[in-house]
């Protein structure tokens, strides 16, 4: 029978200490690349195997991380958790998923329930529904914590976003450039930074043109999508905007929508743009011009900083990364 291949034999094949074959395992910081290489390479060839109980119980630690966010049917979510798990996978990690459904209470309930030792650390993307900065602000002192996308502002936590002003920004300058001199807006998130920022960015837009803001073209949105169906409707109805900018993709088909029962042709009568994921964008009639996030970048992002963390290692003194949209012109704005 097979001598079972385990960390002492790697470490008697290397003639190095098992607490050495142990942290290269580890990918600690305290091992030199030429050792770990080594140590990989043998575990590879040898067909090595780790013990994740015993190494769990050695290292206190759960080999577990959760992921709470409000919604996996969101496009950019799903995207987002692909880029974790790919990450999470790497250093042998299981990845739990927590929906919210923009529930704050729910949100809280499953964020207390982790805290009990169950996982190692959090990557969290927060609800809409209610600003909660305080609750998070105790959060981040008892457990690792990293948000991503739907963040907030002022905590002593790492944050990895998208440039949502300067690309609101330059979305609006498309739509104006495109001859559209009154621009509605579809306003998701308004009670989180990145919703204010995709705002501020519009306004500024309008303004930086000498477009006057107008209030009466912000609609905000609803969770029930014939609400918001409804008021597209009487946004076009009654002050007949040449442009519907939507900042979340929730918006998108009540949009379509509600041009197509009031008889408006798109892009000719109103040109429409929104921040989307949607695979199928381009093949909505007429294509759909979106802000595309780097979705799947972001998740992998979120979690390389994470296992930093959990790994003692050094963040860069940076806590806010940014990472760039991309604005990507189709027929529904007349590209």
């Amino acid at each position: 029978m097979a001598e079972a291949v385990n960390i002492k034999r790697l470490a008697q094949e290397l003639n190095i200490s098992i607490a050495t074959v142990s942290k290269a395992l580890n990918d600690s910081y305290e091992i030199s690349l030429k050792t770990k290489n080594r140590v990989w390479n043998l575990a590879k060839e040898l067909n090595y195997t780790p013990n994740p109980a015993a190494s769990n119980l050695r290292s206190n630690k759960t080999k577990t991380i959760a992921v709470v966010i409000p919604c996996v049917a969101n496009n950019f979510f799903s995207l987002s958790i692909k880029g974790i798990e790919e990450i999470a996978r790497q250093y042998g990690y299981h990845v739990l998923i927590y929906q919210t459904h923009e529930n704050i209470e729910a949100e809280i309930t499953f964020t207390n329930s982790l805290l009990n030792g169950r996982v190692d650390g959090i990557l969290t993307s927060v609800s809409s529904s209610e600003y909660n900065s305080e609750y998070y602000t105790k959060l981040v002192k008892k457990i690792p914590l990293v948000f991503f996308d739907r963040v907030y502002d002022n905590l002593d936590a790492v944050r990895v976003t998208t440039d949502d002003y300067e690309i609101a920004f330059q979305a609006t300058e498309h739509l104006i450039e495109a001859g559209c001199t009154k621009i509605a807006y579809l306003f998701g998130l308004e009670n989180l930074p990145a919703g204010k920022a995709r705002f501020a960015g519009y306004q500024d837009a309008l303004k930086a043109h000498g477009i006057a803001f107008i209030e009466q073209l912000v609609v905000k949105y609803h969770d029930d999508e014939e609400s918001n169906l409804q008021q597209i409707k009487e946004l076009l109805g009654n002050y007949k905007p040449d442009a519907l900018f939507s900042s979340i993709e929730e918006f998108i088909i009540p949009a379509y929508c509600a041009c197509r029962e009031l008889d408006l042709q798109i892009p000719n009568h109103v040109k429409v743009l929104s921040f989307s994921n949607l695979s199928t964008a381009k093949l909505l009639n007429p294509s759909l011009t979106t802000i595309s996030q780097p979705a799947f970048e972001i998740g992998r992002e979120a979690a390389k900083c994470l296992f930093k963390i959990l790994n003692n290692k050094q963040l860069d003194d940076e806590q806010d990364i940014i990472l760039k949209s991309v604005l990507i012109k189709r027929e529904s704005t007349g590209c």
